[in-house]
């Protein structure tokens, strides 16, 4: 009888700690959580039954430096930017992920080759999406149709308040090609000190008609709600609001700046083994694809893309709205991660001190 009560005791132990798996992802809100959620976290969970708790932040880089830097770390997966995951791999604050244990593609593609070359630079990060910023405005706010970026600054012509993110990222390559710096010569450029004065010198002519958002959520908001006319916007929370909303957005792809997410374990991570599960499983070949039906990012693997369809509405193709269509290139920057992993927090300091000017 004792022994009987032991072994039951021990196995409900056994069973009560398998179902207490759990994984902390933090992500950057709003429809593109939603997204991950339907991709990956509900499929995650029937599949493995491990328990996926979802945080939110404005740019989840932050907190899991400040986690990891204070000895209290509470997320397993973060998903952030590509020069985030390199310049915080550099510091020795993300664990490394082996990218030879990740699923190959159904074709026996390994990951490694499959994954988009230009995303997979760091040992402690596995890309997910492609996504770009962009400006979006209100039809029924705005007076004519903006179509370059130059369109943005141009507050005579297309009068009102403009939107834009409270960082100097895409934000100072945007304000060179508006004042006629090709998209090929942007970097170089913003390497110089002369570059640097340009492009601030171009922020100056709109200053004082910006209203600044740090959340991904706010630029739909701001220009629905009328506060703004124009905003500066992440593509897939723009097409969701249009698409899910009924919003009367559009899009000037003109100038938009290519960028990539990717997910990385925080250094000291509480649950390292299913948050690798976790990030294995979400960056297969069908799951890449099937966020692309409830958000406008491109997946990162090249064998994801013939499988996006149509949105969730079973009416809309995808294509079409992705940074990466054929259409919505002509005129784009791919984000230099070298650049912003050297330069982002000098240049973040300057940003701020013009700011309080």
């Amino acid at each position: 009888m004792k022994k009987t009560l032991i072994l039951t005791t021990a196995l409900t132990g056994m069973a009560f700690a398998a179902s207490a798996q759990e994984v902390t992802v933090m992500s950057w809100g709003g429809a593109y959580t939603k997204s991950q959620v339907e991709a990956y976290h509900k499929p995650f969970t029937a599949e493995t039954g491990i328990r996926v708790n979802s945080v939110d932040a404005d740019n989840p880089a932050t907190p899991i430096k400040a986690q990891v830097e204070a000895g209290n770390v509470t997320v397993d997966v973060a998903d952030i930017e590509l020069a985030d995951a390199v310049r915080l791999c550099d510091e020795g604050l993300l664990e490394v992920i082996d990218h030879s244990a990740l699923p190959p593609a159904p074709d026996g593609t390994p990951a490694t080759e499959d994954f988009l070359a230009a995303a997979m630079v760091s040992d402690c990060a596995v890309p997910s999406i492609v996504w770009s910023t962009v400006v979006a405005y209100n039809t029924n706010n705005v007076s004519g149709t903006p179509t370059t970026l130059a369109d943005f600054f141009d507050t005579a012509t297309f009068p009102g308040k403009r939107g834009a993110r409270k960082d100097p990222t895409s934000l100072l390559e945007m304000a060179l090609m508006a004042d006629g710096v090709p998209a090929g010569q942007v970097y170089d450029l913003l390497s110089t000190d002369a570059g640097v004065d340009r492009a601030f010198a171009k922020l100056d002519t709109i200053k004082s008609d910006v209203v600044w958002w740090e959340a991904g959520a706010q630029p739909p908001q701001l220009l629905a709600d009328g506060e703004v006319v124009m905003s500066t916007a992440y593509n897939g929370r723009i097409f969701n609001a249009q698409l899910t909303e009924g919003q009367p957005f559009g899009i000037i792809w003109d100038g938009q700046i290519l960028d990539f997410d990717l997910f990385v374990i925080p250094k000291g991570a509480p649950n390292k083994e299913e948050a690798l599960k976790f990030i294995s499983f979400s960056t297969d070949t069908q799951r890449l694809a099937d966020q692309a039906a409830w958000i406008s990012y491109g997946p990162a693997r090249a064998s994801s893309a013939p499988l996006v369809g149509l949105f969730n509405d079973g009416k809309t193709e995808m294509g079409p709205h992705m940074p990466t269509a054929p259409e919505n290139l002509k005129n784009a920057l791919a984000n230099d991660f070298e650049f912003w992993a050297d330069r982002k927090v000098e240049l973040t300091e300057r940003f701020n001190a013009w700011l309080l000017r």
